[in-house]
């Protein structure tokens, strides 16, 4: 979930979060479901769904949610600050400067690699 201001959907951190579950779950993209409206049936075990929230002044919520049977495990990140993504991108202009050319992300930059 982000603030109202937002233009795009799923957010940058929503869109990572998607495609190392998708690779750690052995599935791609066809597996997706951006909502659900109507009679939609059940969720097939190859299904995953992905929801992008809009309201408010939310800077950045993200919950991955793994769901059973009577039990439900979330992992949730909460951003109280813009000032963070600040900070992230400071961070990254500092530990660019001393790589050699090429495409790095975040992980790259926390050393998550």
């Amino acid at each position: 979930m982000h603030h109202r201001f937002k233009k795009d959907a799923p957010s940058g951190t929503a869109e990572r979060l998607r495609e190392i579950l998708l690779a750690e779950l052995r599935l791609d993209a066809r597996s997706l479901r951006h909502g659900r409206k109507g009679m939609t049936g059940e969720r097939t075990p190859g299904e995953e769904g992905v929801h992008a929230l809009r309201g408010g002044d939310v800077v950045g919520d993200h919950t991955v949610m793994f769901a059973g049977l009577g039990e439900r495990l979330e992992l949730t990140h909460k951003a109280g600050d813009r000032g963070i993504f600040a900070r992230g991108a400071l961070r990254a202009a500092q530990w660019v400067v001393t790589q050699k050319p090429g495409v790095y992300d975040m992980q790259d930059v926390l050393g998550l690699k």
